[in-house]
């Protein structure tokens, strides 16, 4: 189902991609977060699909739909760096630092951290190329938000 999708994902040089395309590569890239601890909470569910229904101005039957296709995606897709990097030339810099401000927010849905979290975290800011000091003020306003 998501062959096509998977191979201009990964290709050498990935082109631009359509926004249909961007919505489902971050949304399982939340959903990836979301698994990376071997836990996924329904209150992380519910926070993705708070995420993305906000952001895209979703319904609940597309929002539900959407996050489907990511956990099908999430499973099929490569490696994070290069999933992130795909992600990287489709989003600007002010958006991916939104898209690490959705990420925390969905670690914390569960209000625990956990160690592959965060690593994961530190990494897929660093492969969407959001510096060190951007991703720290996007998870200390998500904490203090929570």
């Amino acid at each position: 189902m998501f062959a096509d999708f998977l191979r201009r994902l990964t290709a050498p040089q990935p082109e631009q991609m359509p926004d249909g395309d961007a919505r489902l590569a971050l949304t399982a890239l939340l959903v990836r977060v979301a698994r990376a601890d071997g836990q996924y909470e329904p209150a992380e569910v519910r926070r993705i699909d708070r995420i993305i229904a906000t952001r895209y101005g979703l319904d609940e039957t597309e929002t539900n739909e959407l996050r489907s296709h990511a956990e099908q995606l999430e499973t099929e897709a490569p490696d994070t760096v290069r999933f992130t990097r795909a992600i990287k030339d489709a989003v600007l810099y002010d958006d991916r630092i939104a898209v690490i401000e959705a990420l925390w927010t969905v670690v914390l849905a569960d209000h625990e951290r956990d160690e592959r979290e965060d690593a994961l975290l530190r990494l897929v800011s660093n492969l969407l190329g959001v510096n060190d000091v951007d991703s720290a003020l996007a998870r200390q306003r998500v904490e203090k938000a929570t």
